[in-house]
């Protein structure tokens, strides 16, 4: 009989959720749903790099998107599911009280967006991010050596302690900060409330700072030296961490029934959605698996001999067992990516969505429309022009950083910068150089992996981007001067998220066992261009000049 694994893949925008057959790996169905409370931009804003999510947005989503699925799927195919497993966007904590209750579920806290799920975005603890990294460097153990050296405004205990000083009835009510991907696991199986509550070993280790060698966390005093507001914080987190082929629990009756599953099935650990990403991707040492969306998540792996005991410099950590049983995962990213072309995008279209907007000449939904013809079309029409300019000759050089930098080096910081526009520079010129600086972004942080004595032989690109766009990814090809593998499937998180279902549902003995069967296949690849890639070579070392530069001398 055939048995199925479902995979839960928690976006930014929406949640996906896709339905594999384990024994052949097929994917069978798939269907996704927009959180409506963020579609509205309720609870973010932009301005002060806030951005939160209700977590009845994660609630009703999972809800709705399963009931979809089952719509799509064969008839009976509930009743066979082995089990099931989520990622997350991460780090993206939330608030609970002494029961487990995410504090936004509560009346007095319904609408108050600091006790809601900061997202993974959110910069608003940049302040708090310094503090934590100079306390660390100030130690007698450098408690971030596992973690690239610096502390980002994008993790768990900076986003915490901003709320906690933020609001004081917020830091009355906490009683500890749970992470998007360890919550989705403990909601499905009762195990919110905090003597129950387990987490997986991906998000403690790179964001919260776990590491086996100090047993658990650091200790309570290096929180509490920073701020008394954290005091206890550590001592009521579970010292022990699990990865994503272990089973957090059994689906309880009554989330069974709300999704339309078999109660009593396995829940695997969850993890962050590049880290599953990266496994049916076939992640292996020398391989770097880029998922590249609005920003980019890079994860490879090494063997416990490759790496020893090195500390890899100014990257999102390097954890055992993160991505796969048996080897440490690297995490790094990019901050934005295809947030940069959209911020490009809405630049320029903004004065005709004005005018649009005050026409007396077309009804409203007439307006709308036009204006998500041009905002999609528009991306089309700037790839097409800056793909037949020849490399250079705009002479502009652009970084990256326009929603900061994670990595190499954490900065949040930090703003992008274009240099060299003329009367001249149009619209595809400066396009062309805002993806050349995505580009120069990846390889800066290849560059790192190379210098700190990871290989990378070659990339393997997951995502809407490496769908979408030949222009950008032969760009990047050329600028990273190595071969890009694209994955065939449409939604590898939720892929690898369902290869750990089936691990957990005893449907194959170990990860590599289900990856055997059930990893995405190639569907194209892209190899680098010789002459463009000398050329890139000049322009990359402009790229880390400017950087240089607008950094005040940090390095890239």
């Amino acid at each position: 009989m055939t048995s199925y694994a479902l995979g839960l893949d928690y976006g930014s925008d929406s949640v996906r959720a896709l339905l594999v057959d384990a024994l052949s790996g097929r994917e069978v169905a798939s269907h996704v749903v927009y959180y409506p409370r963020w579609k509205q931009g309720l609870y973010c804003v932009p301005a002060k790099d806030q951005f939160r999510q209700h977590p009845l947005d994660y609630l009703e989503s999972l809800e709705q998107v399963v009931r979809g699925l089952w719509e799509r799927a064969p008839a009976g195919a509930a009743t066979r599911v082995a089990g099931i497993s989520f990622d997350t966007t991460g780090s993206t904590p939330v608030a609970v009280d002494k029961e487990g209750i995410a504090l936004a579920l509560k009346p007095e806290f319904a609408e108050n967006p600091n006790a809601m799920f900061v997202l993974w975005k959110d910069h608003t603890a940049v302040k708090e991010a310094r503090e934590i990294t100079a306390a660390a460097n100030a130690a007698s153990t450098n408690y971030l050596k596992y973690e690239g050296g610096i502390y980002s405004s994008e993790w768990y205990w900076a986003k915490a302690l901003h709320v906690l000083r933020e609001d004081a009835a917020v830091a009355e009510a906490a009683y500890l900060w749970v992470e998007h991907a360890d919550w989705m696991s403990a909601v499905l199986t009762d195990t919110t409330h905090p003597g129950k509550l387990r987490m997986g070993r991906c998000a403690t280790g790179h964001k919260l700072m776990w590491h086996a060698s100090w047993g658990g966390y650091p200790p309570n005093a290096f929180f509490a030296g920073i701020d008394p507001l954290l005091d206890g914080l550590r001592d009521r987190l579970p010292a022990e961490t699990f990865t994503s082929d272990q089973v957090c629990g059994p689906l309880t009756a009554e989330w069974a029934d709300r999704l339309g599953l078999p109660a009593g099935i396995a829940v695997g650990f969850s993890a962050f959605d590049c880290h599953m990403g990266a496994v049916a991707a076939n992640v292996k040492p020398g391989v770097l698996t880029k998922i590249m969306g609005t920003s980019t998540c890079d994860i490879t792996v090494a063997s416990y001999q490759d790496i020893g005991d090195t500390c890899i410099r100014g990257i999102c950590g390097q954890v055992d067992g993160s991505v796969t049983p048996g080897f440490v995962g690297l995490e790094a990213g990019q901050s934005a990516f295809g947030d940069l072309y959209a911020w490009f995008r809405n630049l320029i279209t903004w004065p005709v969505a004005q005018v649009l907007g005050a026409s007396s000449l077309v009804d409203e939904k007439t307006k709308q429309q036009l204006v998500e013809e041009i905002e999609n079309n528009t991306l089309v029409a700037l790839s097409k022009a800056a793909s037949e300019l020849p490399i250079g000759e705009a002479g502009i050089t652009a970084l990256d950083w326009v929603n900061g930098r994670r990595t190499p080096d954490a900065d949040q910081t930090l703003a992008m910068a274009i240099a060299g526009l003329k009367m001249g520079s149009q619209a595809p010129h400066v396009f062309r150089a805002l993806v050349e600086a995505t580009a120069f972004g990846a390889r800066a942080i290849i560059e790192r992996f190379k210098e700190e004595g990871v290989a990378i032989q070659s990339v393997v690109a997951i995502g809407g981007i490496s769908k979408k766009s030949d222009f950008v990814m032969q760009t990047c090809a050329d600028v990273w001067n190595c071969p890009i593998e694209v994955l065939e499937s449409e939604q590898s998180c939720a892929l690898g998220a369902a290869i750990f279902a089936a691990v957990c549902g005893g449907v194959y003995p170990t990860v590599e066992a289900a990856q055997n069967v059930m990893a995405s296949s190639v569907c194209k690849t892209y190899q680098p261009d010789a002459q463009a890639a000398a050329t890139y070579e000049g322009l990359y070392r402009q790229y880390v000049t400017l950087g240089t530069f607008i950094s005040g001398g940090g390095v890239q």
